[in-house]
């Protein structure tokens, strides 16, 4: 049978067309299934198997439920690597987070004389209602900006006892600023004195609540001195007394008390330090006028700002007077004026019946006895009824001759007198027609200074007056506490049979140590006006760069775990040294096992720096690390060590 060849052709050409359409269907389901593969295993590889991949021609689909964005992100990213970006398309949803972690709750308070500011999250839970008024209750008027927000979660275990602790300190700080969150208590505030310092210390450290750390950090600021005093006397038989001083900074107190000592006076005469000096020569110019002073041999010394007064004792010649008020004239800054008076045998003053007088007594019950003289008329009976305002008309017991002959002056030399006794615990006030003397005990150490300024100014920087009040311990709040030096004397015979040791390469407290801390926990709140240095040491085995790191992380670990036990820690600094202060030979396990330690040393006020005087070179913390001498940094085998080789 002959075929058309139009048949033929026509058959030919459907064969061919099928060829391709098959052969273009199998290349296209290969490079599907090579897309698939490649982006496949470049998941897997990157850790994303809940991502599934698929194919329809050129285009490849990202399928599944990625757990965050960022795991999405990645997904994408390395499939990019794969083939072409735009054959790719993202069918990848976000897991929904139900478990969202709650917030850090906080609150910050901050109270000053014009009002109190509050911000920050509270659980949902939580009375702010009764917040707000105690904070507008405590504002007293002031203005009260309140930024408090609230959060439906859980309210922590100790929220409640944070936030009541918080709140009850702020209470009793009148500028303050009070942190508060679910497990801490962050107090800071500015005291007026040492004194209130220790008193808001002591306060703050009662009723503490379980499970929250509480961080105190009150600072008293220097007192202000207006004028800026200071009066040295030096009596009969070269007995010298520091009746009252001011320094401005601790290089003029230790120069001012090192020429009392040097003068006669006793050791460590009390010099305080505060701010409204007149001059920056001010410690010179008091170091000069004592050692003149002590040239002359009696009398007194007197700095009132740049007004000085040299008062030579009864008895001393003109010729020595003279001779010493010239030389310390031409001694003295420019910017201070000297004034002398050359005390004279008294002519006057006294009648007949003796010597006039009145004495006020002070017994420790506060009953005031006083007997004596006055002048007649409205004059003296205005030193009757001071008297009895003074110290309460219950407790004066007064008895008084009111005469004609006394010295002009007396009566406002008498309610002087009377109201510088009224600030001892017990003493006695004598007026003179010459002088007034007053003596007694006192509680506070810095009484007697503080007398003889308020004596100076209110008789005249040139009157004659002697002072002698005596400080009784029993009478002090503060005296029981031990002094720095014992402090760190009771840390360490803690320390002297069982010392804070640490596992090998480890920071954190075991048990033997954690018992040597609950011991030195326990003591710390009666040192808490002490700045102490938490010292860690290693052994020289290792790096000295690890070994400086270990000592640091040791240190630290310690300071928290006396926060852990409620240990205020605001007087406590953490500082790591490494090996740089061995204490034996490190060529000796017994010496290595001497030189991993933990210390603690005293600071001084004025900065972090020990009072334990080194050489400078010796100081890690003033020169780069490294050791000049040089040392095998590897263990006998070759190996590289670990911190220490314990």
């Amino acid at each position: 049978m002959i075929r058309s060849p139009l048949l033929l052709s026509i058959c030919a050409f459907g064969l061919g067309l099928t060829l391709c359409i098959v052969t273009a269907g199998l290349l296209a389901l290969w490079m599907e299934r090579r897309s698939v593969d490649a982006v496949s295993t470049a998941l897997a590889e990157g850790g994303l198997t809940w991502a599934t991949v698929s194919a329809d021609g050129l285009e490849v689909f990202l399928d599944g439920t990625a757990p965050n964005e960022a795991a999405a992100f990645r997904a994408s990213q390395r499939a990019a690597a794969q083939v072409d970006a735009d054959r790719i398309i993202s069918r990848i949803e976000i897991a929904r987070r139900d478990d969202l972690r709650p917030p850090r709750f906080s609150l910050d308070i901050l109270r000053a004389s014009d009002g109190i500011q509050i911000i920050g999250l509270v659980p949902a839970a939580t009375d702010v209602a009764a917040i707000n008024e105690t904070v507008t209750e405590l504002a007293q008027g002031g203005a009260v900006d309140n930024l408090v927000e609230t959060a439906d979660f859980a309210v922590p275990p100790a929220w409640e006892a944070a936030l009541g602790y918080g709140l009850n300190a702020l209470r009793r700080l009148p500028r303050s600023k009070v942190t508060i969150y679910a497990d801490r208590v962050e107090v800071q505030a500015i005291a007026e004195s040492v004194v209130q310092q220790a008193d808001f210390m002591r306060m703050l450290s009662q009723n503490q609540p379980d499970g929250v750390a509480v961080y105190l950090d009150i600072s008293a600021p220097r007192p202000v001195f207006t004028p800026f005093q200071l009066r040295f006397s030096i009596e009969a038989q070269g007995a010298a007394r520091m009746e009252s001083c001011a320094a401005d900074t601790e290089a003029a107190q230790r120069r001012i008390q090192a020429a009392a000592v040097a003068a006669g006076a006793p050791a460590n005469p009390v010099c305080q330090i505060g701010l409204g000096a007149p001059s920056a020569q001010w410690g010179d110019a008091v170091v000069t006028a004592i050692a003149a002073l002590a040239d002359l041999g009696r009398g007194t010394v007197a700095f009132s700002d740049t007004d000085v007064t040299l008062i030579a004792a009864e008895g001393t010649s003109q010729d020595d007077f003279d001779q010493v008020m010239g030389e310390l004239a031409n001694a003295l800054p420019d910017l201070f004026s000297l004034q002398g008076v050359l005390t004279q045998a008294s002519e006057g003053g006294a009648s007949a019946e003796g010597p006039a007088r009145l004495i006020a007594t002070l017994d420790d019950e506060g009953q005031m006895r006083l007997r004596g003289r006055v002048p007649e008329g409205a004059v003296g009976r205005s030193v009757e009824a001071y008297a009895r305002a003074l110290f309460g008309a219950e407790r004066a017991d007064i008895a008084m001759r009111e005469v004609g002959d006394l010295p002009a002056g007396w009566s406002v030399r008498a309610m002087i007198g009377l109201e510088a006794l009224s600030r001892l615990n017990e003493g006695t006030m004598t007026l003179e027609p010459e002088t007034l003397i007053l003596r007694g005990r006192t509680g506070d150490a810095a009484m007697e200074a503080a007398l003889s300024r308020y004596l100076g100014d209110a008789l005249g920087q040139g009157a004659a007056f002697e002072l002698r009040v005596s400080y009784l311990e029993a009478l002090d709040p503060m005296a029981a506490l031990p002094s720095p030096e014992e402090c760190v004397a009771r840390i360490d015979a803690i320390q002297a049979d069982t010392k804070i040791t640490f596992d090998p390469g480890s920071v954190e407290i075991n048990a033997a140590a954690g018992a040597i801390l609950d011991q030195i926990a326990a003591l710390l709140p009666d040192c808490r006006h002490v700045r102490m240095e938490i010292a860690g040491h290693t052994d020289s085995q290792g790096r000295e760069e690890m070994n400086l790191n270990l000592s640091q992380s040791r240190a630290d670990a310690v300071l928290n775990g006396l926060l852990a036990r409620n240990v205020l820690v605001s007087n406590l600094v953490a500082q790591g040294y490494g090996e740089s202060q061995p204490i034996a030979s490190n060529e000796t396990e017994a010496g290595r096992e001497q030189n991993r330690r933990i210390t603690f040393r005293l600071l001084s006020e004025a900065s972090d720096e020990s009072v334990v005087e080194n050489d400078p070179s010796e100081d890690p913390r003033r020169q780069p690390i490294g050791n000049p001498q040089p040392r095998p940094d590897r263990t006998q085998d070759g190996a590289t060590p670990t911190p220490e080789q314990e």
